[in-house]
């Protein structure tokens, strides 16, 4: 069974790619019964329908590659050597990484408000064939969007399409200034160049989105990996105020989730043009 969905546009007309790895629902009946949560409390940490509200990216020329394996089971948005010796077994302990400490390795040992997902250790020969089955196949699928978009257009633009809990930003918010409905992480400057990230950010606030940059979120490990101002690369992290279409309890979509997406889609015609800023190379 594939472990992403790749949806390509009829003609490429932009150098803008979507990605979406933290919203695959696939969940195996094996990986269920392995671990300690229920079926629902597993999906806490997933990104749920940001592949629907980024789905009309073909309409405007860009591709949209898209997570089915879930982010519980493999974090595509990780180094693949970011392996916790908590939750695997045979790995040995390295430098400090935050990411690992906490749980949130390549293989999370939790999900969201730290609840363990397994009883005891994975085998390494169980960890390394998850990375084969759903990491390395993602990141050749990215790399090769990214590549096309380079020989199309002389450049790469990364849209890397996430959700956030409501209360992400609590530590940000200040009384009587309104809640940012959406973080746009660039790694402080480091993945894309401010120009670009400028044109991103006047997209949402046209949509009517009040948008910050790199608090609380500057960007992991996509970010960081495929972000190369200097190439012409560049990766851009969004995270969406998940209350704003879904009821984060239930995990369900809102009853106005349309009209959200409707909004989404604006959105992406806006960030495509960028990406339409200079014609194809294949037409000179």
């Amino acid at each position: 069974m594939p472990t992403f969905d790749l949806r390509l546009p009829a003609r490429r007309t932009t150098s803008v790619i979507f990605s979406s790895p933290h919203s695959g629902q696939d969940y195996e009946p094996h990986f269920l019964k392995s671990s300690l949560l229920d079926a629902h409390a597993i999906r806490s940490s997933e990104d749920a329908f940001v592949d629907r509200l980024f789905e009309a990216a073909p309409e405007f020329g860009a591709p949209l590659l898209a997570a089915r394996a879930p982010r519980a089971y493999v974090d595509l948005n990780r180094s693949v050597d970011e392996l916790d010796p908590a939750v695997v077994e045979g790995i040995r302990r390295g430098a400090h990484n935050p990411r690992v400490a906490s749980g949130l390795g390549v293989i999370p040992r939790v999900v969201s408000n730290g609840r363990a997902i397994y009883r005891g250790k994975l085998p390494y020969t169980e960890a390394r064939q998850r990375l084969l089955r759903t990491w390395y196949p993602y990141h050749e699928a990215l790399q090769n969007q990214i590549d096309q978009s380079h020989r199309l257009f002389g450049e790469a633009i990364l849209i890397d399409c996430h959700s956030m809990p409501h209360e992400a930003v609590d530590c940000i918010s200040r009384a009587g200034v309104r809640r940012p409905d959406v973080v746009l992480g660039d790694r402080f400057g480091a993945a894309a160049t401010p120009e670009i990230v400028t044109r991103v950010e006047d997209a949402l606030t046209r949509a009517g989105l009040r948008v910050v940059r790199n608090s609380p979120f500057a960007g992991a490990y996509i970010a960081q990996h495929y972000g190369r101002p200097s190439r012409r690369q560049h990766a851009i992290q969004i995270e969406i105020d998940r209350a704003l279409y879904m009821d984060e309890a239930r995990i369900e979509p809102r009853p106005d989730f349309d009209a959200f997406c409707n909004l989404i889609t604006g959105v992406i015609a806006d960030v495509s043009e960028i990406g339409r800023s200079a014609a194809p190379l294949a037409a000179e």
